[in-house]
């Protein structure tokens, strides 16, 4: 079974890693097979160019000797064939069957086009200009690579970030880098069609025309230098009439990142970035740590737990050191086999579906599977006071470079009475957000109404309550998972879903 979306787990990209080891070293042995082939016809061909060399000072005389003339008849008659077929013998069998077995693991367009928008997301969240992601110290990317991730924004109608990468990709083409697949007609192309579509005609137009000085002919560049020309004649006619602001004019021809979908996607961004609300020291004097027992509870009276308040209102805990490394290599260990592409709630008919705005891979594990995970549960009870048998399963999520899970409520509102039906649970009124691995850069938690940011550490526990008393939602909690820039993030959650003497939760996993 090969799974889709490879691009989203770590685990299949480790994997994939080794294959192409495997493969490079089968590759070699091939190069060497075929070396050593040519090296043997070499040896025959120098053999016989220097007979040959003696045998033409005199051919008759060189012939008169019966031991040159058997040597001809054998050489022509039985070694010629034998050079024949070692020159057509294919040393690439090894090699191509080899190939053959592991391209059915391979990546595939779907996954290719996954990465590349997981980059553009990155370069977005956490404002990274192309030349940067380009020119880094781990990892450069060519002409090529450029060229195809303007390739995929554009296939995606998205001009902005075409223009971007193809910009990047001339860029390199000026400085000298050379490129097989890619020249600079071809990028001008998807540069002067791209910035016309976000409105800036006079650089469309320069574009195009630098295009023309390299191919002359080129039709289709032809036909837009005249219809660009025609276009911004018609336009300074109109600024001229209308006598628009320069500001303006200068905005429109600079081009810009479209509107999105989402309303609140730069605060997203922002406090992904770390620019979030900076709480005023007054307030910041009422969050503590503390050591925690839940009222005295047996387990935790001798020793209690880690407790450190991340936000006031709504009020957001960490719980530290709430399980151990052993603990969280055995969930990992029963969550990946099962890992799959997240599904998000449609409101519209209902359903569980994959979304864009939802990018991970997610596992479920029940308390009877084992004991490692009834352990889990049974501490997230002792320590929220909650009744985990109406909870959900634990939900083991994983989240690789550019994974991400934009804005959203863990609850469902009141436009959605069959948010949970699929699950045969209730409303869900808080979550257990546990951080299974520590990432080296992004893949925050915040809190896009209040400003809230949560760091993942390994080993922690976040906890809030997504419902009032009441059962209204608390819109206050609407979080979003930023995207893992370097590193992955695996955790995993648990919600409480039904109403009960003790109350609901969800409980997340991350790692």
């Amino acid at each position: 079974y090969r799974s889709s979306c490879v691009f989203l787990d770590p685990g299949q990209m480790t994997d994939l890693l080794f294959t192409e080891k495997d493969l490079v070293t089968s590759l070699k042995d091939y190069i060497q097979a075929e070396e050593n082939k040519l090296e043997q016809i070499k040896k025959w061909a120098d053999r016989l160019d220097v007979l040959s060399a003696a045998a033409m000072q005199d051919p008759e005389g060189f012939l008169g000797h019966p031991v040159n003339a058997f040597k001809l008849m054998k050489r022509l008659n039985t070694e010629w064939a034998e050079l024949e077929n070692l020159v057509l013998k294919d040393m690439s069998d090894g090699f191509i069957s080899n190939l053959t077995i592991q391209r059915q693991f391979f990546p595939n367009d779907e996954d290719q086009t996954g990465a590349a928008k997981a980059l553009l997301r990155l370069q977005d969240t956490y404002q990274l200009d192309t030349n940067t992601i380009s020119t880094g110290d781990l990892s450069v990317l060519t002409v090529d690579d450029c060229y195809d991730l303007g390739r995929v924004a554009y296939s995606e109608a998205d001009y902005y970030h075409t223009e971007l990468w193809m910009a990047q990709a001339l860029r390199q083409l000026d400085q000298g880098e050379t490129s097989s697949a890619v020249d600079d007609v071809t990028v001008l192309d998807y540069l002067s069609y791209s910035v016309y579509q976000q409105g800036a005609l006079e650089r469309a137009l320069e574009f195009t025309k630098r295009l023309l000085q390299l191919d002359p002919a080129h039709q289709r560049a032809n036909g837009n230098l005249k219809y660009f020309e025609y276009q911004l004649a018609k336009q300074r006619k109109v600024e001229v009439n209308k006598r628009e602001e320069p500001e303006s004019r200068q905005k429109r021809e600079m081009g810009g990142r479209s509107n999105d979908y989402l309303p609140e996607r730069k605060k997203y961004e922002q406090l992904c970035r770390g620019e979030g609300i900076k709480m005023t020291p007054r307030r910041q004097s009422r969050l503590f740590c503390r050591y925690y027992d839940n009222n005295r509870h047996p387990r935790y009276v001798i020793g209690p737990v880690k407790q450190e308040d991340e936000w006031d209102r709504p009020l957001i805990v960490r719980f530290h050191s709430i399980v151990s490394d052993k603990e969280m290599d055995k969930v990992k260990e029963l969550a990946k086999p099962r890992l799959r592409r997240a599904t998000v709630h449609d409101p519209q008919t209902g359903k569980l579906t994959t979304a864009h705005y939802r990018v991970s891979k997610s596992a479920w594990l029940g308390a009877y599977e084992h004991p490692v995970v009834d352990q889990i549960n049974q501490r997230i009870e002792d320590i929220t006071g909650l009744d985990v048998s109406t909870a959900e399963d634990l939900q083991v999520a994983n989240y690789g470079v550019g994974g991400q899970y934009e804005p959203h409520f863990d609850f469902g509102r009141k436009d959605e009475p069959d948010a949970f039906e699929e699950l045969g649970t209730g409303n869900r009124i808080a979550t257990w957000l546990l951080y299974m691995s520590d990432v080296q850069a992004g893949g925050a938690t915040v809190f896009t109404d209040v400003g809230a940011a949560v760091l993942p550490k390994k080993g922690t526990a976040v906890f809030w309550y997504n419902l009032f008393p009441s059962g209204e939602g608390d819109y206050r909690t609407r979080h979003a998972a930023c995207p893992v820039l370097v590193g992955n993030k695996w955790g995993e959650s648990r919600t409480r879903t039904r109403f009960s003497p003790q109350g609901p939760t969800k409980t997340e996993v991350i790692q």
